[in-house]
């Protein structure tokens, strides 16, 4: 049908759509930005430059986008367009995945239908962040809790997920002696992963993968978990086949922030010298690009030109876009007490003692997203309008502070897309879909 044609309806359908809809509508949004050249692509070589200091001086931002997806997806890709930002990484995590209700399938046609939209030129990296290996769960059923994440990562892998970040610091155990023992559980699920991974990627495609040594949150990394870590990975991994190509480390952030009982974000300090200490090492002793930076949207803007100087390869941007959504004096009020409404009741569980109201809600509204795609997608254009354009200025000013503006030649340079077979779905009343591929 000639509707098909028209990039809002088939992003709408893809995601609102009946089962059968929704699996034809993202199978054509992945089919035309593969024939536009915008299909997903992996990082993997460039990364692997700057491992070898061919390229440097850039921090790649990795955008998640939890709710919206589309229309913010649209906002980054503006401002990529208006600074030539090619090397910029659409990320959703594990958990994000269930409480905004994004399966993998969906967040990537809501990524690619925004390129479609905007008319990007550049090939689109999305990224899987925190996939994670649950401590409770593994140690419980391990069996259970690494079938459950290889299927996540083989239905991503199969959406267009050519980048996906390896979390299994939580299975770190601080009951052994040696800094090698305590991460050996970390390191040896990553390599069984990594190997898992490399079975199933598609022909051509080197899926790049991420490690991590510190739970976000908890303390400050070092330099002896780092080795500790990458030699044992390493000689687990064996030669011939491709590792990791970057190392998360905890540098005082934390996830979202620390909000303050008037629901200001309090002060974080963040150690900039262990984050360039960290990225040096990782560079010159294991060839990879550095290190990643999580939890820090919420940072001071002063602080974001440090991350190129540092060697930071990449940075995790999350909660400031939520809270530029919300918090945007044109949110829809009535939507904003619905929300706040519901988390009273569904995410009672998750309030402390003492909590006031704008530390509760500023802590759980992320877990809204899903409970409310349809009003948020919904919201007026003109009001969409002014939010969105609020975003698009925040991706200009973080591409142009790490320093990602003109990529477009380096990703030209290191990134091959390849166009992977995209299976067409096999629905029944394909009649009315007539015309539409």
């Amino acid at each position: 049908m000639e509707k098909y044609n028209d990039v809002d309806v088939l992003i709408n359908d893809a995601v609102f759509g009946d089962d059968e809809t929704k699996k034809f509508c993202r199978y054509l949004i992945r089919k035309k930005a593969q024939e536009k050249g915008m299909g997903p692509a992996s990082l993997c070589e460039l990364y692997r430059a700057m491992g070898k200091g061919e390229v440097s001086g850039i921090t790649v931002p990795a955008m998640n986008l939890r709710g919206m997806a589309y229309d913010m997806a649209r906002a980054a890709f503006r401002a990529a367009k208006k600074t030539n930002s090619a090397a910029i990484i659409f990320e959703i995590a594990r958990s994000e995945m269930g409480y905004c209700e994004q399966k993998p399938s969906e967040f990537v046609s809501s990524v690619l239908a925004a390129a479609l939209k905007e008319n990007y030129k550049y090939p689109i990296f999305i990224q899987g962040d925190h996939f994670q290996v649950k401590e409770k769960g593994y140690k419980t059923d391990p069996a259970k809790e690494l079938d459950g994440i290889k299927k996540l990562i083989a239905e991503s892998i199969d959406a267009g997920f050519y980048s996906i970040d390896l979390d299994t610091s939580t299975l770190v155990d601080l009951s052994k002696l040696t800094v090698k023992e305590q991460q050996k559980p970390n390191y040896s699920l990553a390599v069984e992963l990594t190997n898992y991974i490399r079975s199933i990627e598609p022909k051509g495609v080197t899926v790049m993968l991420g490690g991590e040594i510190g739970e976000i949150g908890g303390k400050n990394s070092n330099e002896e978990e780092l080795r500790a870590y990458m030699d044992g990975y390493n000689e687990t991994l064996g030669r011939g086949i491709i590792g990791i190509s970057k190392m998360a480390v905890q540098t005082g952030t934390v996830h979202g922030g620390i909000p303050t009982a008037d629901g200001k974000i309090a002060k974080v300090k963040l150690d900039f010298e262990t984050l360039e200490k960290l990225s040096s090492i990782s560079k010159k002793d294991y060839g990879l690009a550095g290190c990643v930076q999580h939890g820090a949207s919420t940072l001071p803007s002063e602080l974001f030109d440090k991350f190129p100087k540092t060697g930071t390869a990449e940075i995790h941007l999350a909660t400031e876009f939520q809270n530029m959504i919300f918090d945007h004096p044109s949110f829809p009020a009535d939507l904003k007490n619905k929300i706040y409404e519901w988390l009273k009741t569904n995410a009672a569980n998750e309030r402390k003692e003492g909590e006031s109201d704008s530390q509760f809600f500023y802590k759980t509204r992320k877990k809204a997203w899903g409970q409310f795609k349809k009003e948020t997608w919904s919201i007026d254009e003109n009001i969409k309008s002014q939010i969105m354009s609020e975003l698009e200025k925040k991706f200009v000013f973080l591409y142009e502070k790490l320093n990602v503006v003109n990529t477009e030649k380096i990703v030209k340079k290191y990134i091959k897309p390849v166009n992977v077979e995209i299976k067409k779905p096999e629905i029944s009343g394909i009649e009315k879909f007539d015309g539409a591929d």
